[in-house]
């Protein structure tokens, strides 16, 4: 059984068929979804979707894209979503230097402050950097978030990034850039990072493995990431399915009989 560690089952892309694309996921052999939130309505709506399918559960915050959008309730309303059993982690939270869709100085003051938040709320974290490798790692450096651990997520950064990560007790979640032709540079860099460190993600809609790429990515199409990555690391299908979700079970804290 596979498990899609980062989804966003909210978004209007799933909006007309979006029980037919969890069934699809089962059908295929995900044991477990967990869709992200980007903003309080986006939470919001993970949260319903969670609630209504056992398969399913949901990581609330506030995407770096959204940091200039935090108004004073946020993290009263973050609190209180958190208190539903269906939220297993605060993310997606971090940088994105890469777009700026907020000011970089507000994307940093939001990133500690819900470093901060789940620190309080004993719960992991989700993490998303783009070109802000160093900056990512100093700020979970200073906030000792190592406290909570978490998931650096659709990791693209270098080896040095990922040993700090794995040293900071961080797993990394894969992508299925790893099945694109371009990607032989990340591929090696996955190839020296221990499995017991790595977990499996679509980040659908987007990102849609080989041979899906172009199209609308889903849960059921996880098991691609898989396949590609037993193959890079000399594996059967069935030991990376079995040791990738055994991570995402620990970093999330699902225990067997929730399942």
């Amino acid at each position: 059984m596979l498990i899609d560690s980062h989804a966003h089952l909210g978004m209007s892309q799933f909006d007309r068929d979006r029980d037919e694309v969890i069934q699809r996921a089962i059908d295929a052999g995900v044991e477990l979804i967990f869709t992200v939130g980007t903003d309080i309505g986006d939470c919001r709506k993970a949260i319903e979707i969670a609630r209504v399918n056992e398969r399913v559960f949901a990581i609330i915050g506030i995407h770096p894209h959204n940091a200039k959008e935090v108004y004073e309730g946020t993290y009263s309303d973050l609190r209180a979503l958190s208190q539903d059993g269906k939220v297993k982690a605060i993310g997606e939270i971090g940088l994105d230097l890469f777009r700026n869709l907020s000011p970089r100085d507000t994307q940093m003051a939001r990133f500690r402050e819900q470093i901060h938040l789940a620190k309080e709320l004993d719960l992991p974290i989700v993490v998303h950097a783009r070109d802000a490798q160093k900056e990512v790692l100093t700020i979970l450096g200073e906030e000792e978030a190592r406290e909570v651990g978490g998931i650096f997520h659709c990791f693209s950064g270098d080896y040095d990034m990922a040993k700090s990560c794995t040293d900071l007790g961080f797993f990394i979640s894969i992508p299925g850039i790893i099945t694109f032709k371009n990607s032989a540079k990340l591929r090696e860099i996955i190839k020296k990072i221990p499995l017991d460190r790595i977990l499996i993600e679509t980040d659908c809609p987007f990102l849609a493995p080989m041979p899906f790429r172009g199209k609308r990515n889903e849960p059921a199409y996880v098991k691609f990431t898989a396949l590609k990555l037993a193959e890079m690391k000399g594996l059967p299908f069935d030991e990376v399915a079995r040791i990738t979700s055994k991570n995402a079970k620990r970093v999330f804290r699902v225990d067997e009989e929730l399942i």
